[in-house]
């Protein structure tokens, strides 16, 4: 008796199965016959009843006949999946009933063609470049699959439209061509930086500076005051005096005030339970609904999907079935208390002002300033203290100079 893995199998909806519920015996029992008798159950539950439900397919269904005899038990279809029931149900609809005669005619001869070309690995290259190289050799979507030579040939016919490329590799999967290509190298030609100071950002206390090109201009426990210069990029003395590009780390305490009023109430999401299951047959790009015709969508809902390909060996083919769960959603309105408003208020102003402070900001202290509760808010003025980078690159501008006379670049 399998619990999951007849769940999903192709075979199993080829061939039909229901789902079954056990209207009257004793469920232990059964299941012990069912189990000497090796039939095949899977999906077991108990439903609100306290009755067992649980699938089978169309063949084993028949022979449940004894077994219920033997236990007493009576059971009720109540749902029925598969091929044959949707077959039954198309047939009394001849246009819906034509198509999936024309669709398994064309199953065979569709998983034949190429049905998406993938590019992978480039950065210089455009994958339009690639594409249109492959398709020079006849690799494009809706291109007979056994019209392609070995992929090994391709791969070098590729390669030889594509100067930029030092390797080209060819893989087929199923009905999909993945093309993935090795860029050659170039000489970086990164332009030369011009000379520079780094200045600061913010009013601040320096914590930490390092210099690894330039002078530094500051030390720790520094005061300084936005634009003023951190790391000059001129060095030397008298007349000996150039401009380089200063480069280093400068972090400093910056304050932050923010005024914050943060609500007593908020909407919490939240699921009812209620939901709706639907399932579509894929075919290329298209979707046909097979189940859950005439179910009402609800108001305000959430949807989960999950899609199965059909696959042939190792071939994964343009078809297969999208089932989808709409699950209802409701709003409810939540109360705070002042302290909780406030603390929701003060996470949210940290957040923002970490995102200020840029990479490896980092709060030091935090001061309330003010704090009151009116209209149904809590009032908040608070003082960050935040220890972060500071530093910003400015050009030193070169002026028409006599022979030996200093940069002015401070």
């Amino acid at each position: 008796m399998g619990a999951n893995g007849m769940k999903g199998s192709w075979l199993q909806y080829a061939r039909g199965f229901v789902t079954v519920r056990l209207s009257a015996g004793r469920a232990d029992e059964f299941l012990r016959a069912a189990l000497a008798d090796k039939l095949e159950l899977w999906d077991l539950y108990y439903d609100r009843e306290g009755k067992l439900v649980f699938r089978i397919t169309v063949a084993e269904f028949f022979r449940l006949r004894p077994v219920l005899r033997s236990v007493g038990g009576r059971t009720r279809i109540a749902e029925r999946h598969g091929l044959p029931f949707q077959m039954a149900r198309l047939s009394r609809r001849k246009t819906f009933g034509a198509g999936m005669l024309g669709f398994i005619a064309a199953l065979y001869l569709l998983s034949s063609l190429v049905w998406n070309v993938k590019v992978e690995g480039v950065s210089r290259l455009t994958a339009g470049e690639v594409l249109a190289a492959a398709k020079a050799e006849g690799v494009y979507r809706f291109q007979w699959a056994f019209r392609l030579p070995d992929t090994s040939a391709l791969a070098s016919r590729i390669a030889g439209r594509l100067p930029d490329a030092s390797w080209v590799g060819v893989e087929k999967q199923g009905t999909s061509i993945n093309i993935t290509i090795v860029e050659a190298k170039k000489p970086d030609d990164t332009k030369p930086e011009s000379p520079r100071d780094l200045i600061a950002t913010h009013d601040a206390v320096i914590t930490h500076i390092v210099a690894e090109n330039g002078r530094p201009k500051v030390q720790v426990s520094d005061r300084v005051r936005k634009g003023d210069v951190l790391i000059s990029g001129i060095v030397g003395e008298g007349d000996r005096t150039k401009a380089v590009v200063s480069k280093g780390e400068v972090r400093g305490l910056v304050w932050y005030e923010y005024e914050i009023a943060s609500p007593l109430t908020r909407k919490v999401k939240g699921y009812t339970g209620a939901a709706n299951d639907r399932s579509y047959l894929i075919i290329g790009n298209r979707a046909l609904q097979i189940s859950g015709y005439k179910l009402k969508p609800f108001e305000k809902a959430d949807f989960r999907s999950e899609i199965k390909r059909l696959t042939w060996g190792r071939w994964t083919l343009p078809f297969g079935k999208w089932y989808e769960r709409e699950q209802e959603v409701v709003y409810r309105e939540q109360t705070l208390s002042p302290e909780q408003a406030k603390e929701a208020g003060l996470a949210q102003a940290r957040a923002q002002v970490l995102a200020s402070g840029g990479r490896d900001a980092a709060i030091r202290a935090e001061k309330i300033l003010h704090e009151q509760t009116e209209n149904g808010k809590v009032m908040i003025k608070v003082l960050f203290e935040v220890e972060q980078s500071i530093v910003a690159e400015r050009p030193i501008v070169r002026t028409n100079q006599l022979p030996g006379q200093a940069i002015q670049g401070e």
